[in-house]
């Protein structure tokens, strides 16, 4: 059945349904009418990591109808302490895959739809044109601007949350009810002030913590009732376990939702998460086998740790050079632009944005150390106390 037929309405339901759902039908403020509307609804889950996870579990559990997922990353080990939509045998499938897989079995009357792209100014619109609530999961300012203004302009709901350490936030931004994210943060912060949770961790219960948070608000949205986060930043302390709440207004100004607002859709291109999130896929790359045959010739290639020091401290490759990606942009002059540059992180993403970086720099041989240090270390390579520094006149290292 289609989840927006016209002919969906309360009566519908098969006996296994109405089983399925009985506590909701136990609900005033929900019932069969309720669930009806649930069931018609289509919503777009923007990233099926951390937040994604319980996002879709939960609305699926729900009986949201349509369920859309953006993401087109592969499982990782990293990520099964948080994102409780995969498990151990996941690991290297496309997260669609597996995640469409857990959805179905777990709510066969729920249709999953795929999208397997990086979401981009060029594809945006039409694929968020569809739905009716979209959930922004997104981990990279690049991407969360983007879901906001591309809901800006098509008049969407805009549930929105993210998560870093033991913290978190969610809100829900709705440009023709109150104000948008860029009336919070109006432009990107400065690249390196802010770390991703691949630099500096989260604690693996937060996501699902603030996630369930941010589902239900896409249900009270759906279903119409309660007091949705329109307006007000929840803030979400899990070491003290304390909730605050800030009041946020509309800006007049707001180069996205005020006044003199602009009706374009663009990328932002401002600070190092604007590189591609899928480029460790798109730049030259090296295995940890090739890499050490290549680190027993006479000239070996030149190793650029771009992790953070905190991680530099616990290890890293014999002889690299520390550069953390946040300091990349400007000290480009230190890294030599004849012979060859290895760069690597603790999985290889962080580590293809710089390799991305210093292409469209010009530099003719950089490439990634394909599965980060974890696939070196599978592979039996050498690891030693950190760090090597960079130099700090200026130099350029030997």
């Amino acid at each position: 059945m289609d989840p927006r037929s016209d002919q969906d309405g309360p009566g519908d339901f098969s006996d296994e349904e109405r089983q399925r759902y009985s506590r909701h039908f136990l609900l005033p403020e929900v019932g069969p009418a309720g669930q009806a509307k649930l069931r018609r609804a289509r919503v777009l889950c923007v990233g099926a990591g951390g937040l994604g996870s319980p996002l879709a579990l939960y609305l699926s559990a729900a009986g949201v109808g349509t369920l859309g997922l953006v993401d087109f990353d592969r499982v990782d080990t990293t990520n099964l302490h948080r994102q409780l939509l995969y498990g151990t045998n996941d690991v290297g499938r496309l997260k669609l895959e597996a995640a469409r897989q857990r959805i179905e079995s777990m709510n066969p009357h729920v249709t999953v739809v795929p999208h397997a792209t990086r979401l981009t100014a060029a594809n945006a619109l039409g694929i968020l044109r569809d739905y009716d609530v979209v959930a922004d999961g997104t981990d990279n300012f690049r991407a969360r601007y983007l879901v906001n203004d591309a809901s800006v302009i098509l008049g969407k709901p805009n549930v929105y949350a993210s998560v870093y350490r033991f913290e978190g936030q969610v809100s829900v931004f709705w440009a023709g009810h109150g104000p948008c994210y860029r009336c919070l943060y109006p432009d990107p912060p400065e690249p390196g002030l802010v770390p991703s949770c691949a630099e500096g961790g989260v604690l693996g219960v937060l996501p699902g913590l603030v996630g369930l948070i941010q589902a239900t608000e896409v249900l009270k949205l759906l279903l119409e009732i309660g007091e949705p986060l329109i307006g007000r930043l929840l803030l979400v302390d899990a070491l003290d376990m304390r909730f605050r709440e800030l009041k946020l207004r509309k800006n007049p100004d707001c180069r996205r939702c005020g006044v003199e607002a602009d009706t374009q859709l663009r990328d932002e291109t401002d600070d190092l998460c604007a590189l591609s999130p899928d480029s460790s896929e798109a730049v030259p790359t090296i295995t940890a086998a090739e890499l050490m045959r290549r680190l027993a010739l006479a000239e070996p290639p030149l190793l650029v740790d771009v992790r953070e020091p905190h991680e530099v401290a616990k290890g890293m490759l014999p002889n690299a050079l520390a550069l953390p990606l946040g300091s990349l942009e400007r000290r480009l002059e230190v890294l030599p632009r004849s012979g060859e540059i290895v760069f690597y992180c603790k999985s290889g993403m962080r580590s293809a944005r710089a390799t991305e970086r210093l292409l469209t720099e010009g530099f003719p041989n950089v490439r990634n150390l394909t599965g980060g240090m974890d696939h070196w270390i599978r592979s039996g390579g050498a690891v030693v106390p950190g760090s090597r520094a960079t130099p700090e006149d200026g130099s350029k290292p030997e």
